[in-house]
């Protein structure tokens, strides 16, 4: 899947799942779970041990029915590998030019994170297909409102304490998409093996965000 593909697809569902778990052996369970919830974009952190297995694994399992990214990519070599294991996109919570060169000589998005207007700005220029804009949570979704004023072609991606009680308002101030971590994949529902509870916190966020583009 080419580059603009896969940012329209991001796009068009609204919602990226952020998996972010102390270890892998219920990824697959959770990647089956986010999607029969209706959510079918999903990041795996680097942070996660087995990452890179668990992408192969997912790419093989799903094909293009699943659109897989990896998160926490803060180098070159990891995005390269990432993407040799079937990640689409590429996500950092900083701006990392050579990442951001590397996932584009593949032909896949690239999405670095930035906080400032600076920031946003130069991650954007130096050719960011989103941006992520990290920790979103505690400025709320006036400051996505304030930050498009002035630079209203940047696609802002919020992460960071976004959830169910703020995706609608994340969305109506001109997020492009909301990437969800804890408050869609909890860590102890999936100790618990509440798999059904992890689809039905996935059908609430995209109920959120179509009622709010609607």
């Amino acid at each position: 899947m080419d580059r603009l593909h896969i940012a329209n697809r991001i796009i068009s569902a609204g919602v990226i799942a952020v998996v972010r778990l102390a270890e892998a052996s219920q990824l697959t369970k959770v990647a089956d779970a986010i999607r029969a919830g209706g959510v079918d974009i999903i990041e795996f952190t680097m942070t996660t041990p087995g990452a890179l297995r668990i992408i192969e694994e997912c790419a093989g399992r799903f094909g293009d029915d699943v659109l897989l990214g990896a998160g926490t990519v803060l180098d070159a070599e990891t995005a390269r590998a990432a993407i040799l294991a079937g990640a689409q996109f590429v996500v950092s919570p900083v701006t990392d030019f050579p990442s951001m060169e590397l996932a584009h000589r593949y032909d896949k998005v690239m999405m670095p994170g930035a906080l400032t207007p600076t920031e946003i700005l130069r991650a954007w220029q130096a050719g960011a297909d989103f941006v992520k804009v990290f920790p979103a949570g505690g400025l709320g979704p006036r400051y996505l409102k304030d930050i498009l004023a002035p630079l209203p072609m940047v696609r802002l991606v919020p992460t960071g304490g976004v959830g169910p009680a703020n995706a609608a308002e994340f969305i109506r101030s001109g997020a492009a998409a909301i990437a969800v971590g804890g408050e869609l994949v909890n860590n102890k529902l999936v100790a618990a093996g509440a798999f059904e509870q992890l689809s039905e916190n996935a059908r609430k966020l995209v109920a959120e965000v179509r009622s709010a583009r609607a």
